[in-house]
């Protein structure tokens, strides 16, 4: 899922290479990183067996800038291609939000293909992923070998449903910003619409009717009634007194809140009259009720008379 950071104002999205062994995933992210500016990309983390395999993915972050306020980052994966390390491609998979199908065109790899093709999907489901909202592109490379299969007979067999598709030749670069591009349109495209669809409303039936009122754009004498409505439902179950000169701030939205001058605080035992300090200048003092309790202050005194029992070695 995509990862939005609005303290930072950052959005991240992962899309996830997949395809048979040697199809080409990791040599699409080898080109993309090197055509891409130092400044918009990562490094690009390989782990690789002897024989130049990807033994667990490839990693490449890309900042493309802004979009709406927020600096966009994708983060390029691919899965290991050999059938040994379906863990690896199950655990790479999670929280994907696109993905590239690479399929190796040539004819001798159409199993394999289809092999993979079928384990992406299963692992899709074991990640609870529902495999046709994901975007999906399916990238055909190797185009330039002989022996190779019709664009066709490839749609037919592996993207019956019509998924967008590229034709490609990685190792020369034919294709793959295509690629990219198509794939993180789709992202975008679907992480717009599962944010608008999941925006909750201003206001609902349990808003406070304060709050209710304040954002259905009420007139300033109906927000001023609801204000002090809700201010004596609180005083009334609280047994609050009113106090000349005292005052509540309801919050009515998300601003930011600045801070003054610190109000006077006068601490009005349940027993026992009010302080008679002045308030501060332009602050209106905070009226609390402070209640005794006998039983509390029993308990301290008997924590601190077994405490000085001890020491005192009693």
């Amino acid at each position: 899922m995509v990862s939005i950071n609005y303290a930072f104002r950052e959005i991240s999205c992962k899309i996830v290479y997949y395809g048979p062994g040697l199809s080409g995933k990791t040599t699409n992210l080898q080109y993309v990183h090197g055509r891409m500016p130092a400044k918009s990309r990562g490094d690009l983390i390989s782990l690789a067996t002897e024989a130049d395999r990807t033994l667990y993915f490839d990693f490449l972050p890309i900042h493309v800038g802004d979009i709406g306020g927020f600096a966009t980052k994708f983060q390029l994966y691919t899965v290991p291609g050999q059938v040994f390390y379906n863990a690896t491609r199950k655990l790479v998979l999670r929280g994907v939000d696109g993905i590239v199908f690479v399929a190796d065109s040539q004819a001798a790899k159409m199993d394999e293909n289809i092999e993979s093709l079928a384990n992406m999907y299963e692992n899709l489901r074991e990640n609870e992923i529902d495999s046709d909202q994901i975007p999906l592109v399916f990238q055909y490379n190797k185009r330039d070998l002989p022996d190779v299969v019709s664009l066709d007979e490839l749609e037919k067999t592996l993207n019956p449903s019509g998924r967008p598709c590229t034709e490609a030749c990685a190792v020369d670069g034919l294709g793959v910003f295509d690629t990219m591009k198509r794939i993180t349109k789709l992202v975008l495209e679907d992480t717009k619409r599962r944010t608008s669809a999941a925006s909750p409303t201003p206001a609902g039936p349990s808003a406070p009717p304060v709050v209710a009122a304040a954002l259905a754009g009420g007139s300033t004498s109906e927000s001023a009634t609801a204000v002090a409505a809700a201010k004596s439902a609180i005083a009334s179950r609280h047994g609050w007194e009113e106090k000349e000169g005292a005052s509540v701030s309801v919050a009515l939205s998300d601003a930011p809140v600045t801070s003054g001058p610190f109000p006077r605080r006068d601490i009005v035992a349940s027993d026992g009259p009010a302080a008679a300090s002045a308030p501060a200048s332009g602050a209106s003092p905070i009226v609390m009720a402070q209640q005794r309790s006998t039983r509390v202050r029993h308990r301290h005194r008997s924590i601190w008379d077994r405490l000085f029992g001890w020491l005192s070695g009693r």
